[in-house]
Protein backbone atom coordinates (compact mmCIF):
# COMPACT_ATOMS: atom_id res chain seq x y z
CA UNK A 1 0.00 0.00 0.00
CA UNK A 2 1.09 3.82 -1.02
CA UNK A 3 0.33 5.75 2.04
CA UNK A 4 -1.93 9.19 1.19
CA UNK A 5 -0.41 12.17 0.93
CA UNK A 6 -1.25 14.17 -2.21
CA UNK A 7 -3.59 16.40 -1.10
CA UNK A 8 -5.26 16.79 -5.08
CA UNK A 9 -6.58 12.97 -4.69
CA UNK A 10 -9.21 13.52 -1.66
CA UNK A 11 -9.48 17.39 -1.45
CA UNK A 12 -10.43 18.23 2.01
CA UNK A 13 -10.30 14.91 3.35
CA UNK A 14 -6.88 13.58 3.49
CA UNK A 15 -7.28 13.85 7.16
CA UNK A 16 -9.59 11.39 7.46
CA UNK A 17 -8.29 9.30 4.56
CA UNK A 18 -5.50 8.05 6.66
CA UNK A 19 -7.85 7.11 9.07
CA UNK A 20 -9.55 4.78 6.88
CA UNK A 21 -6.01 3.58 5.67
CA UNK A 22 -4.82 2.28 9.44
CA UNK A 23 -8.44 0.69 9.70
CA UNK A 24 -7.43 -1.11 6.16
CA UNK A 25 -3.73 -2.40 7.74
CA UNK A 26 -5.39 -3.55 10.81
CA UNK A 27 -7.88 -5.70 9.16
CA UNK A 28 -5.36 -7.01 6.56
CA UNK A 29 -2.33 -7.64 9.18
CA UNK A 30 -3.75 -11.06 10.52
CA UNK A 31 -3.72 -12.95 7.55
CA UNK A 32 -0.52 -11.59 5.71
CA UNK A 33 2.41 -8.67 6.16
CA UNK A 34 1.59 -4.89 5.01
CA UNK A 35 4.09 -3.21 3.00
CA UNK A 36 4.12 0.33 3.04
CA UNK A 37 5.60 2.73 0.61
CA UNK A 38 6.55 6.23 2.77
CA UNK A 39 8.16 9.59 0.94
CA UNK A 40 10.55 10.00 3.60
CA UNK A 41 11.90 9.37 7.80
CA UNK A 42 9.70 12.25 8.56
CA UNK A 43 6.26 10.61 6.73
CA UNK A 44 6.97 6.70 7.99
CA UNK A 45 7.40 8.63 11.52
CA UNK A 46 4.03 10.29 11.33
CA UNK A 47 2.29 6.64 9.70
CA UNK A 48 4.01 4.97 12.49
CA UNK A 49 1.86 6.99 14.92
CA UNK A 50 -1.37 6.92 13.29
CA UNK A 51 -1.10 3.37 12.59
CA UNK A 52 -0.51 2.45 16.68
CA UNK A 53 -3.30 5.14 17.44
CA UNK A 54 -5.70 2.27 15.55
CA UNK A 55 -4.30 -0.11 17.81
CA UNK A 56 -2.36 -1.87 14.21
CA UNK A 57 0.52 -3.91 15.51
CA UNK A 58 3.81 -2.66 13.83
CA UNK A 59 5.45 -6.15 13.89
CA UNK A 60 3.25 -6.93 11.23
CA UNK A 61 4.16 -3.76 8.90
CA UNK A 62 7.57 -3.21 7.05
CA UNK A 63 7.72 0.53 5.75
CA UNK A 64 9.65 1.17 2.15
CA UNK A 65 11.12 4.78 1.90
CA UNK A 66 9.55 4.64 -2.52
CA UNK A 67 8.52 8.18 -2.86
CA UNK A 68 5.11 7.95 -5.12
CA UNK A 69 2.77 10.99 -6.98
CA UNK A 70 -0.24 8.83 -5.22
CA UNK A 71 -1.60 6.30 -3.71
CA UNK A 72 -3.03 3.89 -6.06
CA UNK A 73 -0.85 1.03 -5.74
CA UNK A 74 -3.04 -1.25 -7.53
CA UNK A 75 -2.17 0.57 -11.08
CA UNK A 76 1.53 1.84 -10.93
CA UNK A 77 2.85 -1.28 -8.01
CA UNK A 78 4.86 -4.11 -8.58
CA UNK A 79 2.90 -6.56 -10.31
CA UNK A 80 3.94 -10.33 -9.63
CA UNK A 81 3.86 -13.51 -11.66
CA UNK A 82 4.30 -17.00 -10.59
CA UNK A 83 6.28 -19.83 -12.06
CA UNK A 84 4.18 -22.39 -13.16
CA UNK A 85 7.34 -25.12 -14.12
CA UNK A 86 11.33 -24.77 -15.13
CA UNK A 87 10.42 -24.52 -18.41
CA UNK A 88 8.90 -21.06 -18.07
CA UNK A 89 10.79 -19.20 -20.96
CA UNK A 90 10.32 -15.37 -19.79
CA UNK A 91 11.93 -16.60 -16.13
CA UNK A 92 14.85 -18.48 -17.08
CA UNK A 93 17.13 -18.24 -14.23
CA UNK A 94 15.05 -16.33 -11.89
CA UNK A 95 13.26 -17.38 -9.17
CA UNK A 96 9.72 -18.59 -8.73
CA UNK A 97 8.06 -14.84 -8.44
CA UNK A 98 9.07 -11.77 -10.86
CA UNK A 99 8.07 -9.10 -11.58
CA UNK A 100 6.56 -7.69 -15.27
CA UNK A 101 7.75 -4.20 -15.36
CA UNK A 102 4.73 -2.53 -17.07
CA UNK A 103 5.21 1.10 -17.04
CA UNK A 104 2.47 3.70 -15.85
CA UNK A 105 1.48 7.03 -17.02
CA UNK A 106 -1.30 8.14 -14.63
CA UNK A 107 -3.98 6.93 -16.86
CA UNK A 108 -2.91 8.75 -19.61
CA UNK A 109 -4.69 11.79 -17.14
CA UNK A 110 -2.61 14.05 -15.06
CA UNK A 111 0.97 14.74 -15.42
CA UNK A 112 2.85 14.05 -12.08
CA UNK A 113 3.43 10.24 -12.22
CA UNK A 114 7.14 9.87 -12.92
CA UNK A 115 8.07 8.69 -9.28
CA UNK A 116 4.93 5.90 -9.46
CA UNK A 117 6.56 4.67 -12.41
CA UNK A 118 10.24 3.63 -10.44
CA UNK A 119 8.56 1.65 -8.30
CA UNK A 120 7.99 -2.06 -9.79
CA UNK A 121 12.30 -1.48 -10.24
CA UNK A 122 12.76 -0.32 -6.73
CA UNK A 123 10.29 -2.55 -5.65
CA UNK A 124 12.68 -5.39 -7.26
CA UNK A 125 15.44 -3.78 -6.10
CA UNK A 126 14.53 -4.46 -2.43
CA UNK A 127 12.52 -7.67 -2.85
CA UNK A 128 15.37 -9.01 -4.69
CA UNK A 129 13.40 -10.20 -7.45
CA UNK A 130 13.71 -10.32 -11.03
CA UNK A 131 12.33 -7.93 -13.30
CA UNK A 132 10.47 -8.59 -16.64
CA UNK A 133 10.30 -6.08 -19.12
CA UNK A 134 7.33 -5.96 -20.62
CA UNK A 135 7.50 -4.48 -24.41
CA UNK A 136 4.53 -4.58 -27.50
CA UNK A 137 6.40 -3.51 -30.64
CA UNK A 138 9.45 -2.92 -29.20
CA UNK A 139 7.67 0.03 -26.90
CA UNK A 140 7.02 0.06 -23.12
CA UNK A 141 3.81 -1.30 -22.66
CA UNK A 142 1.66 0.59 -20.38
CA UNK A 143 -0.86 -1.46 -17.96
CA UNK A 144 -2.83 -0.56 -14.51
CA UNK A 145 -3.42 -3.32 -12.38
CA UNK A 146 -6.93 -2.55 -12.00
CA UNK A 147 -7.68 -2.16 -15.57
CA UNK A 148 -7.53 -6.34 -15.44
CA UNK A 149 -8.92 -9.01 -13.17
CA UNK A 150 -7.63 -12.95 -13.35
CA UNK A 151 -9.09 -16.42 -12.62
CA UNK A 152 -5.23 -17.97 -11.84
CA UNK A 153 -6.42 -20.47 -14.57
CA UNK A 154 -5.62 -18.73 -17.86
CA UNK A 155 -8.46 -16.17 -18.12
CA UNK A 156 -7.91 -12.12 -17.54
CA UNK A 157 -10.95 -9.69 -17.47
CA UNK A 158 -10.51 -6.21 -19.12
CA UNK A 159 -12.62 -3.60 -21.00
CA UNK A 160 -12.00 -2.07 -24.40
CA UNK A 161 -13.19 1.59 -22.75
CA UNK A 162 -9.87 1.24 -21.01
CA UNK A 163 -7.47 -0.52 -23.41
CA UNK A 164 -8.14 0.27 -26.54
CA UNK A 165 -9.60 3.95 -26.45
CA UNK A 166 -7.68 5.91 -29.14
CA UNK A 167 -9.18 9.65 -28.60
CA UNK A 168 -9.41 10.07 -24.79
CA UNK A 169 -7.28 8.41 -22.05
CA UNK A 170 -4.41 6.47 -24.94
CA UNK A 171 -1.95 4.32 -22.64
CA UNK A 172 -0.32 2.36 -25.91
CA UNK A 173 -0.86 4.74 -29.01
CA UNK A 174 -0.52 2.65 -32.50
CA UNK A 175 -1.31 -0.21 -30.68
CA UNK A 176 -4.16 -2.70 -32.09
CA UNK A 177 -6.49 -5.23 -30.42
CA UNK A 178 -4.85 -7.79 -31.55
CA UNK A 179 -1.26 -6.55 -30.19
CA UNK A 180 -2.60 -5.73 -26.98
CA UNK A 181 -4.12 -9.37 -26.58
CA UNK A 182 -1.05 -10.78 -27.30
CA UNK A 183 1.23 -8.73 -24.89
CA UNK A 184 -1.15 -9.34 -21.97
CA UNK A 185 -1.05 -12.86 -22.90
CA UNK A 186 2.96 -12.86 -23.39
CA UNK A 187 3.40 -10.67 -20.24
CA UNK A 188 1.28 -11.91 -17.66
CA UNK A 189 1.31 -16.09 -19.01
CA UNK A 190 -3.04 -15.84 -19.37
CA UNK A 191 -4.78 -18.12 -23.18
CA UNK A 192 -7.60 -16.46 -23.01
CA UNK A 193 -8.54 -12.65 -22.43
CA UNK A 194 -12.26 -11.59 -22.28
CA UNK A 195 -12.94 -8.10 -23.25
CA UNK A 196 -16.00 -6.19 -21.69
CA UNK A 197 -17.31 -2.89 -22.90
CA UNK A 198 -17.69 -0.01 -20.77
CA UNK A 199 -16.48 0.89 -17.39
CA UNK A 200 -18.99 2.93 -14.79
CA UNK A 201 -19.53 6.37 -14.27
CA UNK A 202 -17.19 8.54 -12.28
CA UNK A 203 -14.35 6.12 -12.83
CA UNK A 204 -11.19 8.58 -13.69
CA UNK A 205 -9.58 5.72 -15.40
CA UNK A 206 -11.98 5.14 -18.12
CA UNK A 207 -13.19 2.22 -18.18
CA UNK A 208 -11.53 -0.30 -14.86
CA UNK A 209 -12.72 -3.50 -14.90
CA UNK A 210 -11.85 -4.22 -11.07
CA UNK A 211 -14.85 -0.74 -10.65
CA UNK A 212 -17.48 -3.34 -11.66
CA UNK A 213 -16.59 -6.52 -13.03
CA UNK A 214 -14.19 -9.54 -10.61
CA UNK A 215 -13.67 -12.69 -10.38
CA UNK A 216 -14.72 -14.57 -7.20
CA UNK A 217 -12.70 -17.77 -8.20
CA UNK A 218 -11.73 -19.99 -11.28
CA UNK A 219 -15.25 -20.42 -12.64
CA UNK A 220 -17.43 -17.30 -10.79
CA UNK A 221 -17.56 -13.87 -11.90
CA UNK A 222 -19.42 -11.17 -10.07
CA UNK A 223 -21.21 -8.54 -11.94
CA UNK A 224 -22.03 -5.10 -10.75
CA UNK A 225 -25.80 -4.52 -11.52
CA UNK A 226 -28.00 -1.44 -11.72
CA UNK A 227 -31.89 -1.75 -11.80
CA UNK A 228 -32.88 1.54 -12.69
CA UNK A 229 -32.69 1.86 -16.00
CA UNK A 230 -32.48 5.57 -15.67
CA UNK A 231 -29.54 5.32 -14.39
CA UNK A 232 -26.24 5.87 -16.46
CA UNK A 233 -24.59 2.86 -15.66
CA UNK A 234 -27.49 0.52 -16.43
CA UNK A 235 -26.73 0.10 -19.98
CA UNK A 236 -23.34 -0.20 -20.16
CA UNK A 237 -23.91 -3.12 -16.95
CA UNK A 238 -26.38 -5.15 -19.43
CA UNK A 239 -24.22 -4.83 -22.20
CA UNK A 240 -21.17 -6.36 -20.38
CA UNK A 241 -23.51 -8.84 -18.75
CA UNK A 242 -24.46 -9.87 -22.60
CA UNK A 243 -21.28 -10.32 -23.22
CA UNK A 244 -20.26 -12.43 -20.50
CA UNK A 245 -23.10 -14.62 -20.59
CA UNK A 246 -21.48 -15.80 -24.43
CA UNK A 247 -17.97 -15.70 -22.85
CA UNK A 248 -16.01 -18.99 -22.11
CA UNK A 249 -13.48 -19.71 -19.62
CA UNK A 250 -10.11 -20.91 -20.27
CA UNK A 251 -11.32 -24.73 -20.57
CA UNK A 252 -14.00 -23.94 -22.99
CA UNK A 253 -16.62 -23.86 -19.71
CA UNK A 254 -19.30 -21.38 -19.20
CA UNK A 255 -18.90 -18.75 -16.59
CA UNK A 256 -20.74 -18.82 -13.42
CA UNK A 257 -21.88 -15.08 -13.28
CA UNK A 258 -23.20 -13.50 -9.74
CA UNK A 259 -24.64 -10.23 -10.19
CA UNK A 260 -24.19 -7.86 -7.30
CA UNK A 261 -26.32 -4.81 -6.89
CA UNK A 262 -24.69 -0.82 -6.83
CA UNK A 263 -25.30 1.28 -4.22
CA UNK A 264 -27.28 4.49 -4.77
CA UNK A 265 -25.55 7.01 -6.95
CA UNK A 266 -23.30 9.10 -5.05
CA UNK A 267 -21.56 12.31 -5.41
CA UNK A 268 -19.98 15.37 -3.15
CA UNK A 269 -19.48 19.05 -4.82
CA UNK A 270 -21.74 17.95 -8.02
CA UNK A 271 -19.16 15.34 -8.84
CA UNK A 272 -20.63 11.62 -9.55
CA UNK A 273 -17.97 9.18 -7.66
CA UNK A 274 -17.34 5.21 -9.07
CA UNK A 275 -19.13 3.64 -5.78
CA UNK A 276 -18.86 0.41 -6.25
CA UNK A 277 -18.78 -3.31 -4.16
CA UNK A 278 -16.65 -4.74 -7.02
CA UNK A 279 -13.75 -2.78 -5.70
CA UNK A 280 -13.13 -5.19 -2.72
CA UNK A 281 -9.85 -7.04 -1.51
CA UNK A 282 -9.02 -10.50 -0.98
CA UNK A 283 -6.76 -10.94 1.97
CA UNK A 284 -5.76 -14.05 3.25
CA UNK A 285 -7.44 -13.67 6.52
CA UNK A 286 -10.76 -11.83 5.12
CA UNK A 287 -12.39 -9.96 2.31
CA UNK A 288 -12.69 -6.26 2.45
CA UNK A 289 -15.55 -4.62 0.58
CA UNK A 290 -16.22 -0.89 0.44
CA UNK A 291 -19.47 -0.14 1.75
CA UNK A 292 -21.30 3.45 1.25
CA UNK A 293 -24.00 3.95 4.16
CA UNK A 294 -26.36 2.45 2.10
CA UNK A 295 -29.36 -0.25 2.02
CA UNK A 296 -27.79 -2.32 0.17
CA UNK A 297 -24.42 -2.39 1.97
CA UNK A 298 -25.89 -5.52 3.68
CA UNK A 299 -26.92 -7.10 0.65
CA UNK A 300 -24.05 -6.75 -1.46
CA UNK A 301 -22.21 -8.67 1.68
CA UNK A 302 -24.02 -11.23 1.85
CA UNK A 303 -23.64 -12.27 -2.02
CA UNK A 304 -20.10 -11.89 -1.84
CA UNK A 305 -19.96 -14.02 2.07
CA UNK A 306 -21.76 -16.63 -0.07
CA UNK A 307 -19.03 -16.49 -2.39
CA UNK A 308 -16.27 -17.01 -0.06
CA UNK A 309 -17.50 -19.11 2.71
CA UNK A 310 -13.61 -19.81 3.91
CA UNK A 311 -13.00 -16.10 5.38
CA UNK A 312 -14.96 -13.31 6.83
CA UNK A 313 -16.53 -10.79 4.70
CA UNK A 314 -15.93 -7.16 6.19
CA UNK A 315 -17.09 -3.74 5.22
CA UNK A 316 -15.01 -1.06 5.45
CA UNK A 317 -16.53 2.43 5.36
CA UNK A 318 -15.33 3.99 1.47
CA UNK A 319 -18.07 7.16 1.51
CA UNK A 320 -15.15 9.61 1.98
CA UNK A 321 -12.33 7.23 0.31
CA UNK A 322 -14.32 7.47 -3.02
CA UNK A 323 -13.85 10.96 -2.87
CA UNK A 324 -10.72 9.79 -4.77
CA UNK A 325 -12.04 8.04 -7.41
CA UNK A 326 -11.04 4.75 -5.99
CA UNK A 327 -11.62 2.90 -2.94
CA UNK A 328 -9.88 -1.00 -1.37
CA UNK A 329 -8.98 -2.78 -4.40
CA UNK A 330 -7.24 0.29 -6.26
CA UNK A 331 -4.84 1.22 -3.51
CA UNK A 332 -3.67 -2.14 -2.35
CA UNK A 333 -1.41 -4.76 -4.66
CA UNK A 334 -1.19 -8.11 -3.04
CA UNK A 335 2.59 -9.84 -3.29
CA UNK A 336 2.30 -14.00 -3.48
CA UNK A 337 4.10 -16.08 -0.92
CA UNK A 338 7.39 -17.38 -1.91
Amino acid sequence: MGWPHNESDWPGKLPAIQWVYAEIVRKLQPGELVRILVNSRAHQSAVRGILESCGVSLKRVQFYRFPTNRGWTRDFGPIFVKKASKSAPRFKNATTIAIVRFHFNAWAHYPDWQKDNKIPELAARALKMKLLPALANGRPFVLEGGSIDVNGRGTLLTTEECLLDKKVQVRNPGLRRSEVDAALKEHLGVTNVLWLGRGIAGDDTHGHVDDFCRFTGPRTIVLAEERNARDVNHRALEENRERLEAMRLEDGSRIDLVRLPMPAPLSFRGVRLPASYANFYISNAAVLVPTFNDPRDRQALGILAELFPDRPVVGIHAVDLVWGFGTLHCLTQQQPAS
